[in-house]
């Protein structure tokens, strides 16, 4: 009895030393085993022990004496699992402090470094000091803007001669549904400046989704390179790979990519206009049409990885749902509409800016007189007028006259007045020609017509010239022509030797013919060869050619006129040069509004039609 009593004393000794007597005691108390712990009965405190370490409280019965040693045995089992399980707990719990008191010394020591470089990293020294001083000191000088942005127009009513296509701009952008566009025409006529005065009225109206700050993103199309790679595409955006060190220290650092938006994004909510959008690369011109399919642009790199925990929400964002790009496409090109991509065209409204007159250029002139508040001589705009079509190019010349105007002044600057010297100053300094230097006269002229053609947008006339001789041996005549006029022209030549010997029942092998383009100016088309006949036959049969008319239609064979492109802008042309009636063909007659321009207008369907209106003495003659 005495032997197991102190073989009890002893578990309740070795075990109250493993989980310590307070814990022990709170164990006896919930398993209903603190009196028997307590009691003077060495079996009442074996059973409390059982219920303790086995933690079992429905142990109820008083242990039998030939039960004790296998009890005993058990319990000492149990307080060893126990103890060892202890000693695991502690030596783990060791080496997690340990670990844990290492990471925090490296940590402390991490930070120490940190701060120890951030306050060495002083890199000013005197000299940068100096230099960002010089820097800041220069920031406070300011000078006006240029002449170009004073005098640009401001308003929608200052843009001269492009009322039709402000109309139509307007339409098409003042709208709760607005359409991406395309304009087309010449340089310098308000292209730009119309789009991006449109867009902040749109910003005014309470139907139209801009807001009012909706952006005006403009950029040249000549300069969006790209790419095929899509390392860097500054109009759609790009990834910055951890590879090509493009992304941020710290996102390089764990290898996630970047993705940087370009100016798509930039322009979400408001207008991307791209001048020249005609020169731009037909790959990155598609790309940009599935941009305006998704209204978002999307992302890819090879090095992104969605299941990275480090990666930021922006960068998972971007590459998950992609950049916003909601906006309205405005592209600017004085190229013909085949050069735009069949695609990006069919999503766009197109909108056609038309060339300027004298009378618009001289409108120019005098509204940007009236902004630098200076007077000038009267003929100032009609000399201007004769050396540009181009309104932008006409300012220029204004505001470099009121520069040599005011140099000329010297100290009295208060009443300068640009006269017709300094104009002509500004225009032999720059190397300038008049625009026009075919002028229409009343009077007629032989083998001489004003023939029409049209490059850019930008009409003209041209002069065409034939001479006409017997030559000295009958059946063996010549027939000379330019050959940088272009084949097409040559071809024309030769049908209008057909038509004349039709008309004349003259064999134009009985005469020494030389046809001449006046400035060697090349004919890409068919167009001059109604004019080419007019001028043979006036060289044949010495009679004058009206010289205040122009013809544009191509001649075919049987002495029919056939249509021709570019009319429209044909007639800007012969209003520049002073012509008074247009000879057009029949089939072109839809292309110019009734009065346009002020032309008399005449729609022709054979030769011999033209020549009842071209030639001195017809029918139809003016003089």
């Amino acid at each position: 009895m005495k032997n197991w009593k102190r073989q009890v004393d002893s578990l309740y000794t070795l075990y109250s030393g493993v989980v310590g007597s307070e814990k022990m005691v709170l164990k006896a108390g919930k398993l209903d085993a603190l009196r028997g712990m307590r009691s003077e009965d060495p079996s009442e405190r074996l059973l409390a022990l059982q219920k303790i370490v086995l933690e079992d409280p429905t142990i109820d019965d008083i242990p039998a004496e030939e039960d004790i040693p296998a009890i005993i045995e058990r319990l000492e089992d149990e307080i060893a699992d126990i103890m060892a399980k202890r000693a695991v707990e502690e030596a783990i719990e060791k080496k997690i402090a340990d670990k844990m008191e290492q990471r925090h010394e490296e940590y402390v020591k991490e930070i120490k470094m940190q701060v120890i470089k951030e306050e060495s990293r002083n890199v000013e020294n005197p000299t940068t000091l100096k230099k960002y001083a010089l820097l800041e000191k220069l920031e406070q000088k300011k000078l006006t803007s240029s002449a170009m942005e004073f005098l640009r127009p401001s308003t929608l009513e200052e843009i001269v001669g492009q009322e039709r296509a402000v109309e139509a701009l307007k339409a098409k952008l003042l709208s709760p549904y607005p359409q991406h566009l395309i304009l087309y025409g010449p340089p310098g006529v308000g292209k730009t400046t119309a789009a991006r005065l449109v867009l902040e009225t749109a910003k005014k109206m309470k139907y139209t989704p801009f807001r009012a700050d909706a952006p005006f993103v403009e950029v040249d199309g000549t300069t969006l390179r790209w790419d095929p790679r899509d390392m860097t595409n500054p109009l759609l955006g790009s990834v910055h790979d951890p590879i090509y060190q493009g992304a941020k220290r710290d996102l390089a650092e764990s290898g996630v990519p970047e993705p940087k938006p370009g100016l798509a994004t930039d322009a979400h909510g408001g207008v991307l206009f791209i001048d020249e959008i005609g020169e731009m690369d037909p790959m990155l011109q598609n790309k940009l049409l599935k941009v305006l399919e998704d209204k978002r642009v999307f992302f890819d790199s090879a090095y992104y990885d969605p299941s990275e925990p480090n990666i930021p929400k922006y960068i998972r964002k971007l590459f998950e749902e992609g950049a916003p790009a909601d906006f309205i496409l405005i592209g600017a090109t004085t190229r013909e509409s085949q050069d735009i991509t069949p695609a990006i065209r069919s999503r766009c409204a197109e909108i056609y800016f038309e060339p300027l007159t004298p009378a618009h250029i001289q409108t120019i002139v005098i509204n940007a007189a009236q902004k630098l508040n200076v007077a000038m001589a009267p003929e100032v705009p009609e000399i201007i007028s004769e050396y540009t079509i181009e309104g932008r190019k006409a300012v220029n010349i204004l505001a470099d006259a009121y520069g040599v105007a005011m140099y000329r002044s010297g100290e009295n600057i208060e009443n300068i007045v640009i006269g017709t010297d300094d104009i002509y100053q500004v225009v032999q300094v720059s190397r300038m020609t008049p625009y026009v230097t075919s002028k229409a006269t009343d009077a007629g002229e032989i083998g001489k017509v004003f023939g029409l053609g049209v490059a850019a947008y930008l009409g003209s006339v041209i002069e065409i010239e034939a001479v006409a001789f017997p030559s000295n041996e009958k059946g063996k005549g010549s027939l000379r022509f330019n050959d940088t006029a272009g084949s097409m022209a040559k071809d024309s030549v030769f049908n209008a030797a057909a038509v004349v010997r039709k008309i004349t029942g003259q064999d134009l092998s009985n005469y020494d013919i030389h046809i001449n383009i006046v400035g060697g100016g090349r004919i890409d088309g068919p167009s001059a060869g109604a004019a080419i006949v007019t001028a043979i036959i006036s060289a044949i049969k010495q009679q004058p050619i009206r010289q205040d008319a122009a013809i544009t239609g191509e001649i075919s064979i049987q002495g029919r006129i056939k249509p021709v492109g570019g009319v429209f802008e044909k007639a800007y042309g012969a209003k520049q040069a002073g012509i008074k009636t247009l000879v057009i063909p029949k089939e072109n007659e839809k292309d110019i509004p009734a009065g346009h321009l002020k032309l008399d207008v005449r729609n022709v369907e054979k030769i011999e039609q033209v020549l009842a209106i071209m030639l001195c003495g017809g029918e139809n003659d003016a003089g």
